[in-house]
């Protein structure tokens, strides 16, 4: 598996597992399947209601701790110093772990500051090997990275080829902060599996389009972690490290990149108040 180095030396895998919308009942054998294909990053958050069940698949899986990257997120009901402490090691309890290698703050939304502070002095604590950001816009990364003492290593955020983030990057790169993406398949939106660039360069490589927007994300730096309940296809995205996108495939590839979100934006208010109301709901 190919990993990144973090800011703090912590090598990550450039590919692992998101279990985003994995109902409860059904992550446990996700997480398994996942492990077993030899994906060895998994990603879930306190918002997905999923910890138990990927704790759970972890500690029954035969893989050992430390061979697994394992990231959740804070919500933002838990936003705050007091609150986000004690979430952290809620989240610790429910994945039977004494510490997660990658934690995030899922929204810059409420307290984020305080929460963290919260993940700094659980990184001092050993709490999380790396700590970092989730959807945080240029302007509200920039601000935290100025007025914190651990840089964040990462910053997830809406990352595909049609959004190739190639602004925030410059941010990122500027500060030491790894891209990763969630949703590398936009979902599907804009019918990405039938798009003809993605499909001829494809054919060319005997891979699908789907397996083509992976390699891409992955040759320009991206770490990824496309979700799947079916093995079949987990097995098919982790099989992107046996072909690379020449110089002209990245180039037809980048121009696919619309510049915005095809989903929401935190700049608009009816998104923010969407976002507080899951989690006063």
């Amino acid at each position: 598996m190919e990993t990144v180095k973090l800011n703090n030396g912590v090598e990550m895998p450039i590919l692992g597992y998101g279990v985003f919308q994995v109902g409860s009942d059904e992550c446990q054998r996700c997480v398994r399947d996942a492990l077993d294909v030899g994906y060895r990053l998994i990603d879930t958050a306190q918002a997905y209601y999923n910890e138990e069940g990927v704790g759970a698949a972890i500690k029954n899986s035969g893989v050992k701790r430390e061979d697994v990257f394992l990231v959740t997120k804070i919500w933002i009901s838990n936003a705050g110093e007091e609150k986000a402490a004690k979430s952290i090691d809620e989240s610790l309890r429910k994945l039977q772990t004494d510490y997660v290698d990658l934690l995030l703050i899922h929204q810059p939304i409420g307290d984020y500051y305080g929460t963290y502070r919260a993940m700094e002095k659980a990184y001092k604590a050993g709490k999380a090997r790396a700590i970092g950001v989730s959807n945080f816009y240029p302007d509200r990364f920039v601000d935290l990275c100025n007025f914190v003492e651990v840089k964040p290593a990462v910053n997830q955020v809406e990352t595909h080829v049609f959004n190739q983030q190639k602004s925030a990057r410059k941010y990122l790169d500027k500060y030491g902060a790894r891209i990763m993406s969630w949703g590398p398949f936009a979902e599907g939106k804009n019918d990405m599996f039938k798009n003809e660039t993605l499909v001829s360069i494809g054919e060319r490589h005997g891979k699908s389009s789907a397996q083509v927007a992976l390699r891409f994300l992955i040759q320009e730096g991206v770490i990824v972690i496309p979700k799947s309940v079916k093995k079949e296809r987990m097995e098919q995205n982790f099989a992107v490290f046996d072909f690379a996108l020449t110089g002209g495939e990245i180039e037809k590839i980048r121009s696919l990149d619309l510049g915005r979100s095809l989903f929401f934006s935190h700049h608009d208010p009816e998104t923010v108040e969407m976002l507080i109301g899951y989690a006063k709901g």
